[in-house]
């Protein structure tokens, strides 16, 4: 295989080790990237964290997920079954029912949010830490910028008032 050659269509390359993040979003026919995009969103997260225990009827899954218009519900599901990580199924009733659930697809993806979650949740408290000393930080640096502008304005109040 001659260098710089791809495997295959999609092929991105060993994600192991010594990978570089920066090339995701210029390697040749990788998609990593848009994929991130896609579930990683808030709604995505969402979908797939409430469709891990049993399947759920859009109604259902609109009224749980707070926030949610149903054109971007309808759309996250359809990018979702795109990629293969929700399936959906209609049912030939009146009116016609329609159930989601997570393909094996979805459900290895659920384990990983799983882990994130966890993460956060283990850490939240030092998070919260970091933003109050973020915050703090950042006001103390504008009032002192604040204290020098006012400092430099009397300096230059007094010294124009000592030419006239």
């Amino acid at each position: 295989m001659e260098d710089g050659t791809l495997k295959s269509l999609g092929y991105c390359g060993d994600t192991d080790g010594d990978y570089d993040v920066l090339q995701w979003d210029t390697r040749e026919d990788c998609e990593v990237r848009q994929i991130l995009d896609r579930v990683a969103d808030k709604w995505s997260l969402l979908v797939i964290a409430l469709l891990d225990r049993r399947s759920l009827r859009f109604t259902e899954l609109r009224r749980m997920i707070d926030g949610v218009s149903q054109r971007m519900l309808t759309r996250t599901l359809r990018h979702l079954e795109r990629d293969g990580l929700v399936s959906r199924t209609v049912h030939p009733t009146v009116p016609p029912r329609v159930d989601y659930e997570l393909t094996s697809l979805g459900v290895t993806l659920h384990s990983t949010i799983r882990a994130l979650v966890t993460w956060t949740e283990t850490h939240q408290n030092e998070i919260a830490a970091a933003r109050t000393a973020y915050d703090a930080r950042v006001r103390a640096e504008e009032q002192a910028a604040e204290a020098a502008a006012a400092e430099r304005a009397e300096i230059a109040h007094n010294a124009l008032a000592g030419i006239h």
